[in-house]
């Protein structure tokens, strides 16, 4: 999820230009999951570029995670004369749960935007017609906005996990993927930056979350985890 700077703006219709597969990208209303794992991947793309309000930024950033481990599980699965077979099935194990895990988050970004859209026409129903309880809108959008920064909080946590294994592969693993570990440990970093700033946007309204001091927490660590190379040192 991007976050309702403008939430109007981002609700069907309400965007110019649908671009390329107009249709491909859609909100998901009640009870409906989008499957973007399952889509040919130009499906996906027109999806982002349509005007409509998801697919969006957390979907993508969650498939930039999940091509990171997977980078990672074929680095792994090609590293167990220099791991040995335990630690190899071990880290191919955790990049692989990484990569089901980031994939899953596709789906569950744009159905927490739905929730969100869904809430924010509630609450102006509610400014137009106090009688329906202005507060209790309020309320509901505050809710949605803290239900939607979990998928990216999800996704910065993802990565701190993906790096470190990206990192132990680029130092320890078969020297002739180390530019797929590498490039793995790059895109979790720069995945687990970008879904921070969407939970900055989606908390705006709730500065005491403690969730800003975990994403700043786990950047640091993430900047200190990933290998010089990739920190273009």
């Amino acid at each position: 999820m991007t976050g309702p700077l403008d939430p109007a703006a981002r609700e069907p219709g309400r965007q110019a230009g649908a671009g390329p597969g107009e249709g491909a990208g859609q909100t998901p209303g009640a009870g409906q999951t989008p499957d973007y794992p399952r889509q040919r991947i130009t499906v996906f793309l027109d999806g982002l570029a349509a005007g409509a309000p998801a697919p969006a930024a957390g979907s993508a950033l969650a498939l930039v995670l999940a091509q990171a481990a997977a980078l990672c599980a074929k680095t792994a699965r090609l590293s167990g004369r220099r791991l040995g077979a335990a630690r190899a099935d071990d880290l191919t194990t955790r990049a692989e749960n990484l990569r089901a895990t980031a994939t899953g988050l596709m789906d569950q970004d744009a159905l927490a935007y739905g929730a969100v859209i869904t809430a924010l026409r509630r609450s102006r129903s509610a400014e137009r017609d106090p009688v329906d309880g202005d507060t209790a809108a309020s309320t509901e959008v505050a809710r949605a906005l803290s239900d939607a920064a979990d998928v990216p909080m999800r996704i910065v946590d993802a990565a701190w996990q993906l790096v470190d294994i990206a990192a132990e592969l680029a130092a320890d693993g078969n020297p002739a993927l180390r530019g797929d570990a590498l490039s793995a440990a790059i895109l979790g970093g720069a995945a687990a930056r970008a879904a921070a700033e969407l939970v900055g946007i989606n908390l705006a309204a709730a500065p005491a979350d403690p969730r800003h001091l975990r994403c700043m927490a786990l950047l640091a660590e993430i900047a200190a985890r990933l290998p010089a190379r990739a920190r273009g040192v």
